[in-house]
């Protein structure tokens, strides 16, 4: 009886450790939405991380990637992620400058900021103390629930869609532009009246006349979204989002349940989905220029650098205001700075210009020699 007793002792034990281990590998799904159109390319990005992230763990972490409106309306997914009404969010930092100025800091702000790229940018971001004062600012300054990374390079951006050329700056004073956040402030000081508005919602809004020009974002998303179906001249580019990253951002409570293997497989899945997502948006973007262009009849210009000086020139003034009003502001734009003060004039003097060997294989051709080139054929 001693030795039976024993024989089913054991095997209950090992129903029980089976049956443990089998709960423990019980995949876990966090509920995620974005402040993105289901088709556009940022969504892409949400996709191609939850895939990720999928493969990553095995399958024992998943993301349900929800578009804007799912759950909530595209620019409240911050307060839902805090609120846990969501597990997370997948948007940009600088939807929430009616909130704290300082946000618009870690998106990338204009001109890079002080000429930083991506890689300049996401230094500071992971070795520069860039992160920790992200956290800083929604869980001190904001008092929000949450835990943020830096997520999707949504840049350079172009400068945007208009109903008529723009030659100057005085062109496009007065005009009504569908701008967001911090950027809609500066454009305003150029004297650009502007509407802040969902992506959803700029094409009907354009097709009714409330706005006269619109900014989304450039190439395949501004072709996804069908600004060419209401304008028809694209200046690009923009110095306003010429660095831009968003933001992948999680619930305070649900980030601390994650084991530490979770956690560390969502950074790598990050890292390695900003590469394939960028990787692949340079092409896209190629792409949707050309179709502007020749199947659309688009009207594909350069900026005029004296907008862009300006706008540069606005920026700075507007951010050093907002440093004198905010010593959390102040902070993190002089850790930007000094980051910069580094990095950017060393990059400058060891790289080539893009534009060296581009224009050696690839000469730009001038208005007459195109329509001599056409005539040819």
């Amino acid at each position: 009886m001693k030795l039976k007793g024993l024989v089913f002792a054991a095997a209950l034990g090992g129903a029980l450790i089976s049956s443990i281990g089998a709960q423990a590998q019980q995949p876990r799904t966090l509920k995620m939405q974005s402040s993105w159109p289901a088709g556009i390319a940022a969504q892409d990005h949400f996709r191609i991380f939850a895939d990720r992230l999928d493969k990553i763990s095995g399958g024992s972490l998943k993301v349900e990637v929800m578009s804007a409106g799912q759950i909530v309306p595209a620019f409240e997914v911050l307060d839902a992620a805090s609120k846990k009404v969501i597990d997370g969010f997948h948007s940009i930092p600088y939807y929430w400058v009616n909130k704290n100025r300082a946000a618009v800091l870690f998106a990338g702000p204009p001109g890079g900021p002080f000429g930083m790229d991506h890689t300049d940018y996401l230094g500071w971001m992971w070795e520069g103390g860039g992160h920790e004062m992200w956290i800083e600012l929604y869980q001190k300054e904001l008092k929000l629930n949450l835990m943020p990374f830096s997520a999707h390079p949504t840049s350079p951006q172009a400068f945007g869609w208009f109903k008529r050329p723009i030659k100057n700056l005085a062109d496009f004073k007065g005009m009504k532009c569908r701008q967001t956040g911090i950027n809609a402030e500066v454009f305003q000081r150029m004297g650009m009246a502007t509407v802040n508005m969902p992506g959803g919602e700029i094409i009907p809004a354009a097709q009714r006349g409330v706005i006269d020009c619109a900014e989304w974002v450039g190439g395949i998303e501004d072709l996804r979204l069908g600004l060419h179906q209401v304008y028809k001249y694209h200046y690009t580019p923009g110095l306003h989002e010429n660095n831009t990253i968003g933001e992948l951002t999680f619930n305070l409570e649900v980030w601390k349940s994650l084991s530490p293997v979770h956690q560390e497989q969502v950074r790598s899945a990050l890292r390695d989905a900003f590469i394939s997502w960028i990787a692949r948006n340079q092409k896209e973007n190629a792409d949707a220029l050309k179709e502007f262009r020749e199947k659309h009849n688009v009207q594909v210009l350069r900026t005029p650098p004296e907008i862009l000086v300006a706008y540069l020139k606005a920026w700075d003034d507007m951010a050093k205001e907002e440093a004198g009003r905010s010593p959390f502001f102040k902070k993190v734009l002089e850790s930007q700075r000094q980051w910069a003060a580094i990095v950017v004039p060393a990059k400058r003097f060891m790289q080539p210009p893009y534009s060296f060997a581009a224009n050696y294989y690839w000469p730009v051709q001038k208005p007459a020699a195109k329509a001599a080139a056409k005539g040819k054929k």
